[in-house]
């Protein structure tokens, strides 16, 4: 069976706090008490937000105070109840909220789909690291590509895990976030519930753009608003290899620029995976003694249709040769910026 869920993705700038503390630590304690299925902290390695401030990890001075993503998934009355103790939290911030279906004991995906797994980051499977062999049977079943991200905090099956220098952090989560056809889904689904001690599994719907160079289908054409008013979003993700360039600079660091030029985008968050693919490569991640790295990374963008469409060629020109870019519609946002708050939770309608 399958049930609908909420899942909401909060970015902003590690060092901002609310009130003493950090404000992901107080999320994440929220989180925790609330008992949210599954929540996850990333930290970002580049991007910018509404005050134009870029970050990268090329210099010290750049990546201080780098970007990060919170991403909290439960039931919609769940989500909904977290929604008045978070206005209280965030000074600047910007919250999306995405539907999504929790699969369990079963549950079948249609057209393209975007499979999120989350496993303890020591979960080991036939003696290979969960997210290692996760990787490998997606890459094996067809999907287009597959990125593991390593979280710092969070919580799984509704108990918090934190990181720590000194313990096992066996549950701390991995999210894994794969594309693929949904028969491709529907294959690897059984033997995704047999390999994993506890599998937590959602699907959305999403649309392949570009799969290694190659235009498959420009993004969704979107309304600005839906039948009864209410604004809808849009989320580009690119994927890409930390080793793809574009004329000599890495795809991820090149497309931030290029985005933080573009005046009229809110915003982007470029993730770090530790181990993943897109298209045909294997997958790969951080090897020692290797002088460049070959992880995966996403680079992130929400925001209007309007303004999605018109970096869309920027996008297309940077991922000539190598990458996998995804459209998502997103049916709700919120940016805060101090008492100023655009947007709302209630969800729009389309298609």
């Amino acid at each position: 069976m399958s049930r609908d869920c909420l899942k909401l993705t909060a970015y902003f700038d590690e060092r901002q706090r609310s009130g003493s503390r950090f404000l992901a630590d107080s999320m994440l304690d929220l989180y925790g008490r609330r008992s949210i299925a599954t929540s996850v902290v990333l930290r970002g390695v580049g991007g910018f937000g509404a005050r134009r401030h870029l970050r990268s990890d090329r210099t010290l001075s750049l990546s201080e105070d780098p970007p990060i993503a919170v991403v909290a998934v439960d039931t919609k009355a769940a989500i909904e109840a977290l929604l008045d103790p978070l206005r209280m939290m965030p000074k600047r911030a910007l919250v999306t909220f995405e539907r999504a279906r929790l699969l369990e004991d079963s549950g079948s995906c249609e057209g393209t789909t975007k499979l999120t797994i989350y496993l303890g980051r020591k979960e080991r499977i036939h003696g290979l690291p969960g997210y290692i062999a996760v990787c490998d049977l997606l890459y094996r079943s067809g999907f287009d590509g597959a990125s593991a991200f390593l979280g710092v905090d969070g919580t799984f099956h509704g108990h918090r895990e934190r990181a720590h220098f000194f313990g096992g952090n066996a549950d701390v989560p991995v999210m894994i976030v794969a594309v693929g056809r949904a028969e491709c889904a529907d294959q690897v689904l059984p033997e995704l519930r047999r390999l994993l001690a506890r599998p937590m599994i959602t699907a959305e719907r999403v649309r392949v753009c570009k799969r290694d160079g190659e235009m498959v289908e420009r993004p969704h054409t979107v309304p600005g608003v839906d039948e009864h008013g209410l604004a809808l979003w849009q989320k580009l993700t690119v994927h890409t290899c930390e080793a793809d360039l574009h004329q000599g600079v890495p795809i991820h660091r090149a497309l931030v620029r290029r985005l933080w030029e573009h005046r009229s985008l809110g915003g982007a968050t470029v993730l770090r995976a530790i181990w993943g693919y897109q298209g045909g490569r294997a997958p790969r991640g951080d090897r020692l003694l290797r002088l460049t790295r070959r992880v995966p990374v996403a680079t992130i963008i929400v925001d209007t249709p309007q303004h999605i469409a018109e970096c869309f060629d920027a996008i297309d020109e940077l991922t000539d040769r190598h990458g996998l870019v995804t459209s998502e519609v997103v049916p709700a946002r919120v940016s805060v910026d101090g008492d100023e708050r655009r947007g709302g939770p209630r969800l729009a309608q389309f298609g």
